[in-house]
């Protein structure tokens, strides 16, 4: 199972700069101009996690193995784009594709980089890109409705259960509200997440700031947290240019230097954990000599679907998981002795997946 977060915004806020340093590659052009990046870039990292460690020491594994995320990297939005300005309909298609939007805002000045519309105004910003996504977003809703509305008619019930929140999403979108805003019951989520809206995806705004403004941020990432906290959304802060310098050095040079500028962790180990939580993600583990392991699940997973990450066959042939918790299995220094302290459970196929379960699937063949 694959999870993606689309990194977004206008141009030259520094979106490939943070790809390339959060894959730590040189993948993405990082260039001063427009439109530098066309096909989006896609990059694998691990979720940092230090239970893998403290797993893996009392299993004594040869391996360790994290999960990873995926980030896209996606050419650079303008005012249009819905109706094709720019690369608006390869934008767009491309940020269908994602399962979570990281929008990078520009919170810094610099007269040496350009501006697609000659200021700093990163609220001002995050609008007009939303704005292009909802206006997508209803035309999307509009061409559908129709359609919808006859087959309701005609009692289809695949069409009602579909009218039933396609009305409520154009509602928001024509009223300037993202479609992730309009009030859907919880047992109407699938259909929700069938329409395929842009605006329905889960956002976190990145506050790309000097490296003068690292540690406290500025006026603009001020205005950036109270937009995101009035949308229901969360922001972070993250200086690019840092993240960039840290990238090029030895990994055992890049906790000194963090601590000569103030910070103690890196702004790409907060854009991973908080892609994690934005996706509303779960880690099991699984552990023995050969290696211990993170697998992703998205939270509310059952067993079944958890064994068919590692294997379809596991899926399939499910009987039942052999489950530790992490404090369990630690406190427990290992397997054999969380079962003597009664720790270990067996689960059937209604158990739902905690975050940090050590699990051994048993399956049929």
């Amino acid at each position: 199972m694959g999870f993606k977060c689309g990194i977004v915004g206008l141009p030259n806020v520094g979106k490939s700069t943070l790809f390339n340093a959060l894959t730590q590659t040189a993948a993405a052009e990082a260039a001063n101009y427009p439109f530098c990046t066309i096909e989006p870039n896609v990059g694998d990292v691990p979720v940092p996690d230090p239970r893998l460690d403290a797993l893996a020491a009392i299993a004594q594994s040869a391996k360790i193995l994290p999960t990873r995320l995926s980030f896209v990297d996606i050419a650079g939005l303008v005012r249009g784009a819905s109706k094709g300005e720019g690369l608006g309909n390869q934008f767009l298609s491309h940020i269908r594709q994602v399962d979570a939007i990281i929008h990078v805002l520009r919170c810094f000045e610099d007269p040496n980089v350009t501006h697609v519309d000659d200021r700093i105004d990163p609220v001002a910003d995050a609008e007009t890109v939303e704005t292009e996504l909802m206006l997508s977003d209803m035309e999307s809703l509009e061409r559908r409705v129709d359609s919808a509305r006859k087959k309701a008619a005609g009692k289809d019930k695949d069409a009602l259960l579909l009218l039933a929140v396609m009305e409520p999403a154009l509602e928001a979108l024509r009223a300037g509200r993202p479609a992730r805003s309009a009030a859907i019951p919880e047992d109407l989520r699938p259909q929700f997440e069938q329409l395929g809206l842009i605006t329905a995806k889960p956002v976190l705004y990145v506050c790309n700031v000097a490296e003068s403004d690292a540690v406290t941020g500025n006026g603009y990432c001020a205005a950036v947290a109270a937009m995101a906290k009035a949308g229901g959304a969360a922001a972070i802060l993250v200086s690019a240019a840092i993240e960039a310098e840290v990238a090029s050095l030895p990994k055992e040079e890049r906790a000194e230097f963090l601590e000569t500028i103030g910070l103690t962790e890196t702004g790409l180990a907060r854009v991973i954990f908080a892609g994690y939580g934005l996706l509303d993600l779960v880690t099991f583990f699984t552990v023995g000599p050969k290696e211990t392991r993170a697998w992703t699940v998205a939270r509310g997973a059952r067993a079944p679907q958890a064994a068919g990450v590692i294997h379809t066959d596991f899926e399939k042939g499910f009987i039942r998981s052999e489950t530790i918790a992490y404090d369990d299995y630690i406190s427990g220094n290992g397997e054999t002795g969380a079962r003597e302290a009664g720790k270990m459970r067996l689960e059937g196929k209604d158990y739902m997946v905690r975050d940090g379960d050590v699990l051994h699937f048993r399956f049929a063949n």
